[in-house]
């Protein structure tokens, strides 16, 4: 898009205070864009996506602050905390739907809108199929009671109930029939304040050489994703839609080498 167009874009964006949120909501800025930052704290919003009490909150506070609409929305929040199965889904899975049903009607309000959702390479791993079925059946309750028998695997749960929805979701008619282009990133590990602890523990940094297999050297710095984040908020076409795009270091293609 040009300059001109680039000047008049606002984007919001949940998790902005730190990690990949903190450096698109930069990168955006630097490129003359206004972003609205929500997190929990150094935010324009202050809100915990985790409650429907916060996410009501953010939804009126973007009203508030962009009455015209919006042209861009990452669902960037989220958590992964092994001992807090339940806030993991109800911020990863019903946070984020919440930020995109939400503020999908002030999308609907520019022309060229695009929505993002971060998803992640751990989808590649076990997760547990029912929680997955009551989220996607909107049953919160019920998905984040079920996620604390197994907790271990609510991250990855989360991220793949997230990307199930979102492919659903996009080629709708109040999506991508409305001119609403939804996708998704899929990072692999990313060195941000969420995962620093585990690269202090040996054992944690030999499991995630086994769980995230690599085709490169080290692993991705923030700013690596938010130049995908950055494409995906402010492409010119009108083609891509419903996608989920690995930035893993080649995680997928060594894990699923046949699936193209």
């Amino acid at each position: 898009m040009g300059d001109e167009s680039v000047a008049q874009r606002v984007v919001l964006l949940t998790g902005s205070g730190s990690g990949i949120g903190k450096a698109t909501a930069q990168r955006l800025r630097d490129k003359g864009l206004r972003v609205i930052g929500v997190d929990l704290r150094d935010a324009d919003i202050i809100a915990d996506l985790g409650t429907a009490d916060g996410r009501a909150h953010m939804i009126e506070e973007a009203s508030k602050m962009a009455p015209d609409g919006l042209d861009g929305v990452l669902a960037g929040a989220g958590i992964s905390v092994f001992d807090r199965p339940r806030q993991t889904i109800a911020i990863n899975y019903f946070g984020a739907l919440a930020t995109l049903q939400g503020l999908r009607p002030l999308l609907a309000k520019r022309p060229s809108s695009r929505a993002v959702a971060i998803c992640s390479t751990s989808v590649l791993l076990p997760t547990e199929e029912g929680v997955i079925a009551e989220c996607l059946a909107g049953s919160e309750e019920q998905a984040c009671a079920l996620m604390e028998e197994r907790p271990q695997t609510a991250y990855m749960t989360s991220k793949r109930a997230l990307g199930l929805w979102l492919r659903r979701a996009a080629v709708s008619k109040e999506w991508g029939g409305s001119g609403i282009l939804l996708n998704a990133i899929a990072p692999g590990v990313v060195k941000t304040p969420m995962t620093a602890p585990l690269f202090d523990m040996p054992e944690m940094q030999e499991a995630l050489k086994q769980s995230n297999p690599m085709a490169v050297e080290g692993y991705a710095e923030p700013e690596e994703m938010a130049e995908m984040v950055d494409f995906l908020l402010n492409f010119e076409g009108h083609y891509l839609v419903g996608q989920v795009i690995y930035n893993d270091g080649g995680t997928d293609a060594i894990m699923r080498p046949d699936l193209i």
